[in-house]
C-alpha cells in the first residue's frame, strides 16, 4: 500500500481527552516526586527551580485541556501538538538533570510510541524526528547529572554516544511494531464496522421480504372471500344495472389485488414455515436466477451431487455470503461460472468456480483479509480492497462454515464453502 493511501486511511484518528489528561497527570506527578526526592531526600544538587517551573507549565497545559476543551475526543492534529509539547517538556527536564546520562531518558520516546499506536503515520514520523533531534542535542548539551557533593559522573565518549544510538534503534523498532499492530487493529475494526452495516442492511431487506411474503399469504384468504361474495352478489342482482357496475368493479379490483400479491410472492406459499425456512438447493436456485437476469455469462447450477435436500433457516449471513462469492465469480469469469453442491450424510460442500484469471499470486495467502490490493495489472481494474470477500467469509464463518480459496480446473478461482450438516442445520 502506498504512503498516500496510509495517510488517507488514517486521517480521522483521535485520542480520548480524559485518558490523555489522566496519563499526563500521572507523568507530571511522577516527575515532581522524582525531582523532590532526589533533591531533598538523597540530597543531590540540581536546578530545582527550573525543574519545578518545567513541570508547572506542563500542569498548566493539562488544566487548560481538562477545562477548556469541551469535546471528549482530541483530533489527530490536537493530539500531535500535545505529544509534541510533551517531548519538548521532557527534553528540557532531562537537559537540566544530566541529559543522555539520566536513566529516565528512555521516557523521551514514549510520546512517539503512543502516536505509532493511536495516531496516523504523519504524526508518528513528525514526533519521531523531533525525538531524534532532542536525543542528539541532549548528547552534547546538558547540565551535569545530579550527584553527591563534587562527584561528577564521567563515562567514555563511546558510551555516551551509544545511549542515544540505542534509543533511536528502539524508537524505530517499537514504532514499527506499534504502527503495524495499531494499523491492523484499526483496519480490521473498520472492516468489521462495514460488515455490521452490510449485515444490518441485509437483515432489513430480508425482513421486508418476509413481511411481504407473510402479507401475501395472509391477504390471500380474505381476498378470496371478497371475490366469492362479489360473485354471489352478481348472481343475486341479475340485470340490475344500478348495482351491476359496482359489483363488476369490485371483482376487477379483487383480481388486480390477486395479481399484485402473486408478483410480491414469487413462490407458492403453502404455510408460514416458508417465511422462516428454505432448502439450500432452493436458495442456490434463487441466487443463480437473480444473477442470470443481469449478466450474459453462463451460470451452471449443479445440484445432482447433493444426496438429500437440506432444510435451513433463512439467514442474511448465508444469503449474503453466497451471493458475494457468486457475484465475484461472475465479475471475474470470462464466460462460465459453475456452482456445484456436493453432500453426504455428514457434510455439505458448495463449490463456486469460474474460468477467469484466478486468485493473484501476490495476495493468494492472505485472501479473506480486509484492505488488500493486488499488483496484477489484469485484475487491478476489477479488484477492490478485499472488503467484500472479507465480509462474505466472516458472515459464513459465523454460520459454522469453513471457507477455502483454491484454483479451479479451468485455471480460474474456486471457493469451497463447507458445513458439518449438524452445525449447518442448527445455524
Amino acid at each position: 500500500m502506498k504512503l498516500s493511501d496510509l495517510l488517507k486511511f488514517e486521517e480521522d484518528l483521535s485520542l480520548e481527552k480524559n485518558t490523555v489528561v489522566i496519563l499526563r497527570w500521572i507523568a507530571l506527578i511522577g516527575q515532581l516526586i522524582t525531582i523532590y526526592f532526589v533533591h531533598f531526600y538523597i540530597d543531590f544538587d540540581l536546578p530545582l527551580i527550573f525543574c519545578s517551573l518545567t513541570i508547572f507549565f506542563g500542569g498548566l497545559t493539562n488544566i487548560f485541556i481538562q477545562f477548556n476543551f469541551k469535546k471528549n475526543q482530541l483530533s489527530n492534529i490536537e493530539s500531535t501538538i500535545l505529544l509534541f509539547y510533551d517531548v519538548i517538556q521532557l527534553a528540557v527536564l532531562i537537559y537540566l538533570t544530566g541529559g543522555v546520562t539520566n536513566p529516565f531518558i528512555i521516557f523521551l520516546i514514549v510520546p512517539a510510541l503512543i502516536s505509532s499506536t493511536l495516531l496516523n503515520l504523519a504524526s508518528t514520523l513528525f514526533l519521531s524526528i523531533i525525538t531524534v533531534m532532542s536525543l542528539v542535542l541532549l548528547t552534547f548539551n546538558y547540565f551535569p547529572l545530579p550527584s553527591e557533593g563534587n562527584l561528577h559522573f564521567h563515562v567514555p565518549e563511546y558510551y555516551i554516544y551509544s545511549i542515544p544510538s540505542a534509543l533511536v534503534i528502539a524508537l524505530i523498532f517499537l514504532n514499527y511494531f506499534g504502527f503495524r499492530f495499531g494499523y491492523e487493529a484499526r483496519r480490521r475494526g473498520n472492516a468489521l464496522n462495514r460488515l455490521e452495516l452490510v449485515l444490518a442492511k441485509e437483515q432489513e431487506l430480508e425482513s421486508i421480504g418476509h413481511q411481504a411474503a407473510a402479507a401475501a399469504h395472509s391477504l390471500g384468504t380474505p381476498l378470496s372471500t371478497i371475490t366469492v361474495i362479489a360473485k354471489e352478489l352478481k348472481k343475486e342482482i341479475g340485470n340490475n344495472k344500478e348495482f351491476e357496475e359496482d359489483v363488476n368493479t369490485i371483482l376487477e379490483q379483487a383480481k388486480k389485488c390477486g395479481d399484485i400479491l402473486k408478483k410480491i410472492s414469487q413462490n407458492q406459499i403453502v404455510d408460514d414455515e416458508y417465511v422462516k425456512n428454505i432448502t439450500l438447493q432452493d436458495l442456490l436456485f434463487e441466487i443463480t436466477k437473480s444473477f442470470e437476469s443481469i449478466t450474459e455469462k453462463n451460470l451452471n447450477l449443479n445440484l445432482e451431487n447433493a444426496k438429500k435436500r437440506i432444510l435451513i433457516k433463512r439467514s442474511a449471513e448465508i444469503t449474503y455470503g453466497i451471493r458475494n462469492f457468486v457475484g465475484n465469480a461472475v465479475k471475474f469469469s470470462k464466460k462460465n461460472v459453475n456452482i456445484n453442491l456436493v453432500g453426504n450424510n455428514q457434510t455439505t460442500t458448495l463449490q463456486i468456480s469460474d474460468d477467469g484469471p484466478g486468485f493473484p499470486d501476490d495476495i493468494y495467502k492472505i485472501i479473506g483479509e480486509p484492505y488488500i490490493t493486488t499488483k496484477s495489472k489484469k485484475l487491478k481494474s476489477k479488484a477492490g480492497l478485499g472488503l467484500g470477500t472479507f465480509i462474505g467469509k466472516t458472515l459464513l464463518e459465523r454460520k459454522k462454515a469453513n471457507i477455502e480459496f483454491l484454483k479451479s480446473s479451468d485455471g480460474g478461482a474456486l471457493v469451497e464453502i463447507s458445513w458439518n450438516n449438524k452445525d449447518f442445520i442448527r445455524s
